[in-house]
């Protein structure tokens, strides 16, 4: 059993949230350790777990607490001079604080709270004040420094629900994760999306499957198949059950269907088989905070923040074993 960030893509309206949702739930009520994140602009998942609307709202949003993500991530980083001067792609470095799933520490603390079971945080609703003089990626921005500082280990899962469409390739965030599930209906704008996604995820090395969804008969797989090919790694059938919840009623999982239950094991199958390249995750992690620091970062901080990069520092399974990285 491998520990994974897992990501959920998909066109706008496929069904990515419900699906992140469910497999939140079933891997929390295996006992396994979750943290699922919502990092879509339209904040739906709190609810798709079957809490209240509203019922994440008592942790604050992530994106409202970067000064606080900050400061804990830096921990005693040398290459890092001040919080002010991390950015979205700041890598962690010898010194900096490493998260786990599950631990206790200021950022969860101020951040995560149990919807329903499952333990979450949000990047935050894009507001009224937000509009016309906000990007959303600035508040994605917190997951992604989040993500550069996991060190997930055996067993425990990073479960996000992304903004849909291609969007996420407007930051590094696409490559912070082991495993992608694009989730896609059987319809030509879908298809389109994954055609979008899986060119951009190729070049990257992306891990990317494909959960069909809304799938009414043997001639929508038929489809998915001819499109997708081998990405194809499952579907979901139309589901009464997926119907109530996206009506505000989320029953408990063993009312689902037998046949989308099971889906819920390949999925989860598919992730537990999913090998951790912790030097891919460092290797992108320092390409594209580069690419941050040469567009913009450097005039915005007026320092060269490319020296925030440690090349002695790997993420993995040995980073478990520094003291000095993984601090309370």
């Amino acid at each position: 059993m491998g520990a994974v960030k897992v990501a959920f893509v998909g066109k706008g309206g496929s069904g990515k949230t419900t699906l992140a949702a469910l497999l939140a739930r079933h891997l929390t009520e295996q006992g396994r350790p979750v943290l699922a994140i919502d990092a879509d602009i339209n904040q739906h998942l709190a609810a798709a777990l079957g809490g209240p609307v509203g019922s994440a709202e008592t942790a604050s949003p992530l994106g409202e607490r970067l000064p606080l993500i900050k400061e804990y991530l830096r921990g005693r980083n040398p290459r890092i001079g001040s919080a002010a001067e991390m950015v979205k792609t700041t890598p962690p470095g010898t010194g900096s604080r490493l998260l786990r799933v599950v631990e206790n520490n200021p950022v969860y603390a101020s951040c995560v709270r149990t919807v329903n079971g499952v333990r979450l945080a949000v990047t935050g609703e894009f507001t009224a004040e937000d509009l016309g003089v906000a990007c959303y990626h600035s508040k994605v921005g917190a997951v992604e420094l989040l993500l550069n500082h996991m060190l997930d280990g055996p067993g425990e899962y990073v479960v996000v629900d992304m903004t849909a469409g291609a969007d996420s390739f407007a930051s590094g965030l696409f490559t912070r994760f082991d495993r992608t599930f694009l989730v896609c209906e059987p319809t030509v704008r879908s298809i389109g999306v994954y055609r979008q996604y899986a060119g951009y995820a190729r070049d990257y090395g992306v891990a990317l499957s494909v959960v069909g969804n809304k799938v009414e008969d043997a001639t929508d797989v038929e489809f998915l198949r001819e499109h997708v090919g081998q990405d194809l790694l499952t579907w979901v059938s139309r589901s009464t059950y997926v119907r109530r919840a996206e009506r505000g009623t989320v029953g408990p999982l063993d009312e689902l269907e037998a046949a989308n239950r099971a889906v819920l094991g390949q999925l989860t199958d598919a992730v537990d088989r999913t090998a951790q390249d912790w030097e891919a995750f460092t290797r992108w992690a320092h390409e594209f905070h580069r690419r941050n620091a040469a567009a913009w970062a450097n005039e915005r901080a007026g320092a060269d923040l490319t020296t925030q990069i440690d090349p002695d520092f790997r993420m993995g399974a040995q980073t478990f074993n520094l003291p000095t990285a993984v601090t309370a």
